[in-house]
Protein backbone atom coordinates (compact mmCIF):
# COMPACT_ATOMS: atom_id res chain seq x y z
CA UNK A 1 0.00 0.00 0.00
CA UNK A 2 1.61 3.58 -0.89
CA UNK A 3 0.49 6.91 0.57
CA UNK A 4 -1.39 7.78 -2.68
CA UNK A 5 -4.61 5.68 -2.92
CA UNK A 6 -7.75 5.32 -4.98
CA UNK A 7 -10.40 6.34 -2.63
CA UNK A 8 -14.18 6.24 -3.65
CA UNK A 9 -16.25 8.91 -1.60
CA UNK A 10 -20.14 8.09 -2.19
CA UNK A 11 -22.30 10.61 -1.28
CA UNK A 12 -21.18 14.59 -1.73
CA UNK A 13 -23.21 16.12 0.58
CA UNK A 14 -22.11 19.11 2.91
CA UNK A 15 -19.72 16.64 4.46
CA UNK A 16 -18.74 13.83 1.43
CA UNK A 17 -17.97 16.68 -1.10
CA UNK A 18 -15.36 18.19 1.68
CA UNK A 19 -13.64 15.18 2.44
CA UNK A 20 -13.40 14.66 -1.25
CA UNK A 21 -11.85 17.75 -2.02
CA UNK A 22 -9.23 17.21 0.77
CA UNK A 23 -8.71 13.97 -0.41
CA UNK A 24 -7.99 14.96 -3.82
CA UNK A 25 -5.34 17.89 -2.55
CA UNK A 26 -3.90 15.02 -0.65
CA UNK A 27 -2.37 13.43 -3.59
CA UNK A 28 -5.12 10.43 -4.06
CA UNK A 29 -7.28 9.09 -7.04
CA UNK A 30 -10.40 10.23 -6.01
CA UNK A 31 -13.62 9.34 -7.75
CA UNK A 32 -16.94 10.40 -6.61
CA UNK A 33 -20.60 9.52 -6.92
CA UNK A 34 -24.07 11.40 -5.97
CA UNK A 35 -27.42 10.35 -6.53
CA UNK A 36 -27.97 13.45 -7.79
CA UNK A 37 -24.90 14.08 -10.03
CA UNK A 38 -24.79 17.91 -9.65
CA UNK A 39 -24.09 17.71 -6.69
CA UNK A 40 -21.05 15.78 -7.34
CA UNK A 41 -20.28 17.71 -10.89
CA UNK A 42 -18.34 21.01 -8.69
CA UNK A 43 -15.76 18.54 -7.41
CA UNK A 44 -14.01 17.49 -11.29
CA UNK A 45 -12.75 21.09 -10.86
CA UNK A 46 -10.98 19.56 -7.69
CA UNK A 47 -9.39 16.74 -9.54
CA UNK A 48 -12.10 14.20 -8.74
CA UNK A 49 -13.32 11.81 -11.32
CA UNK A 50 -17.61 12.30 -11.15
CA UNK A 51 -18.39 8.63 -11.94
CA UNK A 52 -22.28 8.09 -13.52
CA UNK A 53 -23.04 5.21 -11.21
CA UNK A 54 -21.71 3.77 -7.99
CA UNK A 55 -20.51 0.38 -9.50
CA UNK A 56 -18.06 2.46 -11.41
CA UNK A 57 -17.00 4.62 -8.46
CA UNK A 58 -15.73 1.65 -6.59
CA UNK A 59 -14.33 -0.55 -9.21
CA UNK A 60 -11.05 -1.19 -8.31
CA UNK A 61 -10.98 1.48 -5.30
CA UNK A 62 -8.49 1.23 -2.11
CA UNK A 63 -10.74 2.61 -0.12
CA UNK A 64 -14.54 3.44 -0.09
CA UNK A 65 -15.84 6.03 1.91
CA UNK A 66 -19.67 6.32 2.22
CA UNK A 67 -20.93 9.71 3.58
CA UNK A 68 -24.91 9.48 2.80
CA UNK A 69 -27.98 10.01 4.78
CA UNK A 70 -28.67 7.11 7.42
CA UNK A 71 -27.81 3.55 7.39
CA UNK A 72 -30.23 2.22 4.86
CA UNK A 73 -29.21 4.49 2.55
CA UNK A 74 -25.37 3.46 2.77
CA UNK A 75 -26.58 -0.25 2.69
CA UNK A 76 -29.22 0.55 -0.79
CA UNK A 77 -25.61 2.42 -2.13
CA UNK A 78 -23.63 -0.49 -1.48
CA UNK A 79 -25.84 -2.98 -3.13
CA UNK A 80 -25.87 -0.68 -6.07
CA UNK A 81 -21.98 -0.31 -6.12
CA UNK A 82 -21.36 -4.06 -5.50
CA UNK A 83 -20.60 -5.95 -8.81
CA UNK A 84 -17.48 -2.89 -8.45
CA UNK A 85 -16.40 -3.65 -5.39
CA UNK A 86 -12.80 -5.38 -5.25
CA UNK A 87 -12.42 -8.16 -2.35
CA UNK A 88 -9.80 -6.65 0.39
CA UNK A 89 -10.61 -3.04 -0.33
CA UNK A 90 -11.31 -1.11 3.12
CA UNK A 91 -14.45 0.63 3.77
CA UNK A 92 -15.22 3.23 5.86
CA UNK A 93 -18.31 4.08 6.84
CA UNK A 94 -18.89 7.22 7.91
CA UNK A 95 -22.60 7.88 7.99
CA UNK A 96 -24.13 8.42 11.22
CA UNK A 97 -25.89 4.90 10.90
CA UNK A 98 -27.01 4.31 14.34
CA UNK A 99 -26.42 1.63 16.52
CA UNK A 100 -29.72 -1.05 14.59
CA UNK A 101 -27.85 -0.63 11.49
CA UNK A 102 -24.39 -1.55 12.21
CA UNK A 103 -25.32 -5.51 11.98
CA UNK A 104 -26.28 -4.92 8.26
CA UNK A 105 -23.68 -3.10 7.14
CA UNK A 106 -20.70 -4.93 9.00
CA UNK A 107 -22.67 -8.18 7.26
CA UNK A 108 -22.59 -6.67 3.82
CA UNK A 109 -18.82 -5.96 4.32
CA UNK A 110 -18.44 -8.94 5.19
CA UNK A 111 -20.09 -11.04 2.58
CA UNK A 112 -18.03 -9.13 -0.22
CA UNK A 113 -14.98 -9.59 1.67
CA UNK A 114 -14.27 -5.88 2.62
CA UNK A 115 -12.46 -4.76 5.74
CA UNK A 116 -14.93 -2.76 7.70
CA UNK A 117 -14.35 0.62 9.34
CA UNK A 118 -16.80 2.30 11.48
CA UNK A 119 -15.97 5.31 10.86
CA UNK A 120 -18.13 8.57 11.51
CA UNK A 121 -16.93 12.00 12.26
CA UNK A 122 -17.35 15.21 14.29
CA UNK A 123 -17.47 18.57 12.72
CA UNK A 124 -19.64 20.51 10.59
CA UNK A 125 -19.16 22.71 7.01
CA UNK A 126 -16.47 24.27 8.08
CA UNK A 127 -14.36 22.21 9.62
CA UNK A 128 -15.27 19.30 6.91
CA UNK A 129 -13.57 21.88 4.39
CA UNK A 130 -10.33 23.21 6.34
CA UNK A 131 -9.40 19.32 6.80
CA UNK A 132 -10.09 19.27 10.43
CA UNK A 133 -12.48 17.07 11.44
CA UNK A 134 -12.19 14.54 14.15
CA UNK A 135 -12.68 10.95 13.12
CA UNK A 136 -13.94 8.34 15.07
CA UNK A 137 -13.01 5.10 14.03
CA UNK A 138 -13.06 1.39 15.07
CA UNK A 139 -11.47 -1.50 13.20
CA UNK A 140 -8.90 -4.02 12.71
CA UNK A 141 -5.70 -2.91 13.88
CA UNK A 142 -3.26 -4.85 11.54
CA UNK A 143 -5.10 -2.98 8.46
CA UNK A 144 -5.32 0.61 10.05
CA UNK A 145 -2.68 1.65 7.42
CA UNK A 146 -4.91 1.32 4.62
CA UNK A 147 -7.24 3.85 5.73
CA UNK A 148 -4.85 6.05 7.85
CA UNK A 149 -3.99 8.36 4.79
CA UNK A 150 -7.44 8.93 3.94
CA UNK A 151 -8.49 10.02 7.86
CA UNK A 152 -5.34 12.00 7.35
CA UNK A 153 -6.53 14.10 4.28
CA UNK A 154 -10.19 14.49 5.68
CA UNK A 155 -9.04 15.19 9.52
CA UNK A 156 -6.67 16.25 12.22
CA UNK A 157 -7.67 13.61 14.77
CA UNK A 158 -8.12 10.27 14.53
CA UNK A 159 -9.68 8.22 18.17
CA UNK A 160 -9.45 4.33 17.88
CA UNK A 161 -12.04 3.44 19.85
CA UNK A 162 -12.07 -0.68 18.99
CA UNK A 163 -10.98 -3.26 16.77
CA UNK A 164 -14.19 -4.28 15.68
CA UNK A 165 -15.94 -1.91 13.79
CA UNK A 166 -19.04 -4.37 13.53
CA UNK A 167 -19.56 -3.66 17.61
CA UNK A 168 -19.64 0.13 16.53
CA UNK A 169 -17.91 1.63 19.14
CA UNK A 170 -16.92 4.42 17.39
CA UNK A 171 -21.14 5.22 16.27
CA UNK A 172 -21.59 4.76 19.64
CA UNK A 173 -19.35 7.89 20.89
CA UNK A 174 -20.64 9.92 18.00
CA UNK A 175 -24.33 9.63 19.20
CA UNK A 176 -22.80 10.50 22.76
CA UNK A 177 -21.30 13.37 21.11
CA UNK A 178 -23.87 14.92 19.07
CA UNK A 179 -26.95 14.27 22.11
CA UNK A 180 -24.72 17.24 23.45
CA UNK A 181 -24.40 19.07 20.15
CA UNK A 182 -27.98 19.06 19.45
CA UNK A 183 -28.97 20.06 23.06
CA UNK A 184 -27.04 22.82 23.07
CA UNK A 185 -28.23 24.12 19.40
CA UNK A 186 -31.86 23.90 20.92
CA UNK A 187 -30.80 25.50 23.94
CA UNK A 188 -29.68 28.40 22.16
CA UNK A 189 -32.31 29.13 20.39
CA UNK A 190 -34.61 28.97 23.14
CA UNK A 191 -32.31 31.29 24.80
CA UNK A 192 -32.45 33.60 21.94
CA UNK A 193 -36.88 33.22 21.64
CA UNK A 194 -37.29 33.48 25.60
CA UNK A 195 -35.08 36.45 25.36
CA UNK A 196 -37.31 38.22 22.66
CA UNK A 197 -40.86 37.19 24.08
CA UNK A 198 -39.75 38.62 28.14
CA UNK A 199 -38.05 41.73 26.15
CA UNK A 200 -34.80 41.07 26.77
CA UNK A 201 -32.05 42.07 25.12
CA UNK A 202 -29.73 39.06 24.18
CA UNK A 203 -26.51 41.04 24.98
CA UNK A 204 -27.39 41.58 28.32
CA UNK A 205 -27.89 37.90 28.55
CA UNK A 206 -24.26 36.87 26.48
CA UNK A 207 -22.35 40.02 28.69
CA UNK A 208 -23.67 38.28 32.27
CA UNK A 209 -22.42 34.74 31.18
CA UNK A 210 -18.91 36.14 29.97
CA UNK A 211 -16.18 34.32 31.32
CA UNK A 212 -18.02 32.42 33.88
CA UNK A 213 -18.67 28.47 33.67
CA UNK A 214 -21.96 29.18 31.62
CA UNK A 215 -19.93 30.50 28.78
CA UNK A 216 -19.59 28.70 25.80
CA UNK A 217 -18.09 29.51 22.50
CA UNK A 218 -20.18 27.06 20.65
CA UNK A 219 -23.46 28.95 22.23
CA UNK A 220 -22.28 32.17 20.72
CA UNK A 221 -21.31 30.97 17.16
CA UNK A 222 -25.06 29.47 17.48
CA UNK A 223 -26.72 32.41 18.51
CA UNK A 224 -24.61 34.68 16.39
CA UNK A 225 -26.03 32.67 13.08
CA UNK A 226 -29.88 32.96 14.18
CA UNK A 227 -29.24 36.54 15.15
CA UNK A 228 -27.24 37.50 12.09
CA UNK A 229 -29.47 35.63 9.37
CA UNK A 230 -26.60 33.23 8.82
CA UNK A 231 -28.42 30.21 8.29
CA UNK A 232 -27.33 29.32 4.99
CA UNK A 233 -25.28 27.50 3.61
CA UNK A 234 -25.89 25.24 6.38
CA UNK A 235 -22.70 24.00 8.44
CA UNK A 236 -25.01 21.10 9.44
CA UNK A 237 -28.98 21.30 8.17
CA UNK A 238 -31.48 20.78 10.50
CA UNK A 239 -33.27 18.04 8.11
CA UNK A 240 -29.94 16.09 9.10
CA UNK A 241 -29.76 17.07 12.62
CA UNK A 242 -33.36 15.56 13.20
CA UNK A 243 -32.16 12.35 12.06
CA UNK A 244 -28.70 12.26 14.66
CA UNK A 245 -31.57 12.90 17.26
CA UNK A 246 -34.26 10.33 16.10
CA UNK A 247 -31.05 7.89 16.42
CA UNK A 248 -30.13 8.74 19.68
CA UNK A 249 -33.35 8.23 20.92
CA UNK A 250 -33.28 5.11 19.42
CA UNK A 251 -30.03 4.30 20.80
CA UNK A 252 -31.14 5.29 24.34
CA UNK A 253 -34.36 3.10 24.16
CA UNK A 254 -31.98 0.14 23.38
CA UNK A 255 -30.48 0.93 26.11
CA UNK A 256 -32.81 1.27 28.52
CA UNK A 257 -32.71 4.99 29.16
CA UNK A 258 -35.02 7.75 28.33
CA UNK A 259 -33.01 10.47 26.74
CA UNK A 260 -36.51 13.33 27.20
CA UNK A 261 -34.29 16.09 25.89
CA UNK A 262 -32.77 14.43 22.82
CA UNK A 263 -36.65 13.31 22.19
CA UNK A 264 -38.34 16.75 22.85
CA UNK A 265 -34.68 18.06 20.24
CA UNK A 266 -36.18 15.56 18.00
CA UNK A 267 -39.13 16.63 17.52
CA UNK A 268 -38.06 20.58 17.80
CA UNK A 269 -35.85 19.91 14.89
CA UNK A 270 -38.59 17.79 13.18
CA UNK A 271 -40.95 20.95 13.56
CA UNK A 272 -38.25 23.41 11.92
CA UNK A 273 -37.77 21.07 9.15
CA UNK A 274 -41.81 21.33 8.29
CA UNK A 275 -41.95 24.91 8.56
CA UNK A 276 -39.57 25.10 5.80
CA UNK A 277 -36.75 25.13 7.32
CA UNK A 278 -35.04 21.71 6.37
CA UNK A 279 -32.09 22.80 4.55
CA UNK A 280 -30.82 25.33 6.97
CA UNK A 281 -28.47 25.34 9.49
CA UNK A 282 -29.44 23.50 12.43
CA UNK A 283 -29.60 26.72 14.62
CA UNK A 284 -33.12 27.10 12.22
CA UNK A 285 -34.50 25.04 15.18
CA UNK A 286 -34.83 28.36 16.48
CA UNK A 287 -38.00 28.84 14.30
CA UNK A 288 -39.61 26.08 16.16
CA UNK A 289 -40.58 28.23 18.92
CA UNK A 290 -43.35 29.81 17.09
CA UNK A 291 -46.07 29.49 15.46
CA UNK A 292 -45.59 32.11 12.99
CA UNK A 293 -42.38 33.57 11.61
CA UNK A 294 -40.89 36.13 14.02
CA UNK A 295 -40.05 39.51 12.40
CA UNK A 296 -36.66 40.82 11.86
Amino acid sequence: MTDQLTVSVLGTGIMGAAMARNLARAGHAVRVWNRTRAKAEPLAADGAHVAGTAEEAVRGADVVLTMLHDGPAALDVMREAAPGLRPGAAWAQSTTAGVDALDDLAGFAREHGLVFFDAPVLGTRQPAEAGQLLVLAAGPAEARDAVTPVFDAVGNRTVWTGEDGAAGSATRLKLVANSWVIAATNAAGEVLALAGALGVDPDHFFDAIAGGGLDMGYLRAKAALIREGRLTPAQFAVHTAAKDARLIVEAGERGGVRLDVAAAGAERLSRAAAQGHGDEDMAAAYYASFTEEPSD
